[in-house]
């Protein structure tokens, strides 16, 4: 669960949600679901099924960790 992992670790940490129907919502992450569908920032839940983007602060996202765990979890999808 690469995407849980990435959020678990921006908890209480500033986020900006869109939803596709052009709401945008700003506040803190305050916990991640383990199931993609749900997450709570702050107060608010949100299902993610109709999360369109999330930006995170870019400071806080180790890009090179993700990127080689992308690449771990693609390697590991061919041998199957």
């Amino acid at each position: 669960m690469l995407i849980f992992s990435v959020f678990k670790t921006l908890t209480d940490q500033r986020v900006t949600v869109e939803l596709k129907n052009d709401l945008s919502i700003t506040g803190v992450l305050k916990s991640v679901d383990q199931h993609p569908h749900m997450m709570a920032v702050k107060n608010c839940f949100i299902r993610g099924s109709v999360v369109r983007y999330v930006q995170l602060p870019a400071e806080h996202v180790d890009t090179q960790l993700l990127e080689d765990a992308t690449r771990r979890e693609v390697a590991a999808q061919g041998k199957r």
